[in-house]
């Protein structure tokens, strides 16, 4: 009986943990970060900023945090993706080195084996190499996959269900096709934690980078849809800089 009690409290209070983006005031938005051991969806059209944010998420867990982190990506290029990063001087070939950063490239239909096989390879790889952070880009083509909303449902229901059972805390990446209309589908929509919307909009002839947290799930997060910038260390928002589109 005891046993059963620490592992009782052991678990609300790993619920209660906050897994920092490691953007300073990001991360003040939301109490501190994501939930521990949940999974969040980061959406937004082309250019955005996604794998950015995606990839600064993954380096400041393993430099902040000493959290390591997977990067599964259907689109990315290992030397692409590596040398791209280099310019915010994030060097994940070295990360790679030693054991702290893993990349996978899969296609969508090896991650849909993945769930048939309850895991597998993958992981394998997590709890081999500690891993506690995740990142999926971009999960639309593997929602493409499935030919109506109900089996795209159950299809992101097991994955979720997988991620949360290796307790890693995931960010999962959407393309959404027209950034003056931003939806997400709703087999995600209801079962992630957390979703945030990335803008990159033209307002007067000027394109506008803006960020809205639509919901965060046991959180008081702010309502307005505020600006950032990429600059040449990564993600700076500006909490109080409101943007109405």
């Amino acid at each position: 009986m005891k046993t059963n009690k620490k592992k009782t409290l052991i678990k609300k209070q790993d619920y209660k943990k906050r897994i920092p983006v490691g953007i300073q005031d990001f991360d003040k938005l939301i109490e501190g970060g994501f939930k521990n051991n949940t999974t969040n969806l980061i959406s937004g059209g082309a250019g955005s900023g996604k794998t950015i944010f995606a990839i600064e998420y993954l380096y400041n867990g393993i430099n902040k945090y000493k959290e390591n982190g997977l990067y599964i990506t259907f689109e990315e290029k290992k030397e692409g993706l590596y040398g791209d990063m280099k310019e915010f001087g994030w060097n994940l070939e070295e990360l790679e080195k030693e054991n702290k950063f893993f990349f996978l490239e899969y296609t969508p239909e090896q991650v849909k084996n993945i769930l048939v096989e309850g895991g597998g390879f993958v992981e394998s790889m997590i709890q081999k190499n500690k891993i506690k952070r995740i990142v999926i880009d971009s999960i639309s083509s593997f929602a493409l996959l499935y030919q109506d909303e109900l089996t795209r449902k159950e299809a992101a229901l097991a994955l979720i269900g997988m991620i949360t059972s290796w307790e890693c805390t995931a960010l999962l990446t959407s393309q959404e096709e027209s950034e003056q209309n931003l939806f997400v589908s709703a087999a995600l929509e209801f079962e992630v934690d957390s979703i945030i919307i990335l803008y990159n909009s033209k307002k007067k002839g000027e394109r506008i980078r803006a960020m809205e947290i639509l919901k965060m799930r046991g959180t008081q997060h702010t309502t307005k849809t505020f600006k950032f910038e990429i600059t040449n260390k990564g993600f700076v928002v500006h909490p109080n800089n409101k943007i109405d589109f």
